[in-house]
């Protein structure tokens, strides 16, 4: 990999804010520039939206660039999105799911995911670390 998208779904640009004693204090600028010093040698880019079209739009522009990898934290939309796991099917480079929190601790309906079938790997609970180990395992395929 040399190109990287991190890439957001719904309220994650609360990060540091938004319930904190979920999902921690450090914000979303923070953990990109942390990402950036810590893979230098990568292209690191960066996308959130609260907006499934949108998503799946930034998605489909990367989606057959070879080198390229995709770290994906798709909110709420984990949960309830059958188009944006069509189009997670659809495209040709790897995406890894992450979550922040452990999302299988929590309410039931985010036990399921609909993106967990079609991406190449998922990493959950283990804070804002998750984003680094992503770039970590898109690194190493």
């Amino acid at each position: 990999m040399k190109r990287i998208l991190i890439v957001n779904g719904p309220n994650l640009n609360l990060l540091g804010r938004r319930e904190p004693e979920i999902y921690g204090y450090t914000n979303c600028e923070t953990i990109i520039s942390q990402l950036r010093e810590r893979f230098p040698d990568l292209t690191i880019d960066y996308f959130q939206s609260n907006h499934e079209g949108e998503l799946i739009d930034r998605l489909q522009q990367v989606g057959y660039d070879a080198g390229t990898g995709i770290v994906l934290n798709a909110g709420a939309y984990t949960h309830t999105s059958l188009a944006l796991a069509d189009c997670i099917a659809a495209i040709e480079v790897p995406v890894i799911e992450v979550h922040i929190s452990n999302v299988h601790a929590r309410e039931e309906i985010r036990h399921r995911s609909l993106i967990s079938p079609v991406a190449t790997g998922i990493i959950v609970g283990l804070g804002t670390d998750v984003y680094r180990l992503g770039v970590e395992a898109l690194t190493r395929l």
